[in-house]
């Protein structure tokens, strides 16, 4: 694959969003793990965020959309190992949680202790105070928690660290 093709893809892939959290693109959440290009054929593999992810089905349908409306014949296959990880969030992506309102993952260590010891170190997304406390270990999907800010009063998803 030439560097123009290769860069026309991601390109492309950066265009398709995770269906749950539509701010991020599947690259930025570390979903797409291999793209394989041999002329006009590509093969995307793609690793859900843990294995029980309803949106995986629909990712790969966007990417097959997007690459094959430009001309390309997609084919999308799931890669279960290994396991996906919030370490594959790129740095943008991370921010991108922020503002959207879901706070970032924190290190495996600093995770067990905000969602088992309940140590007040998840930084609240809308006004920054680490005055937080666990409300539920399932947020809006079950690779996030549900926290709530006792300065601001307002709730808020945490994604689980997952290593």
């Amino acid at each position: 694959m030439n560097s123009t093709q290769n860069k026309n893809i991601q390109d492309l892939l950066r265009e398709v969003t995770d269906p749950e959290i539509p701010v991020l693109s599947i690259m930025d959440m570390g979903v797409v793990r291999d793209v394989e290009v041999n002329g006009k054929s590509v093969l995307i593999k793609i690793t859900p965020t843990y294995s029980g992810c309803p949106a995986m089905d629909t990712i790969a349908t966007d990417i097959k959309l997007k690459l094959d409306e430009a001309g390309y014949d997609t084919t999308v296959k799931l890669i279960l190992s290994p396991a996906w990880t919030t370490d594959w969030i790129t740095k943008k992506g991370r921010a991108e949680l922020e503002k959207y309102g879901i706070a970032a993952p924190l290190d495996e260590t600093s995770d067990k202790h905000a969602l088992i010891d309940g140590k007040r170190i998840v930084k609240c997304t809308n006004c920054g105070s680490t005055n937080t406390k666990m409300v539920s270990q399932f947020g809006s999907t079950a690779c996030k928690a549900l926290f709530q800010c006792e300065d601001c009063l307002e709730p808020f998803d945490y994604f689980k660290c997952l290593k």
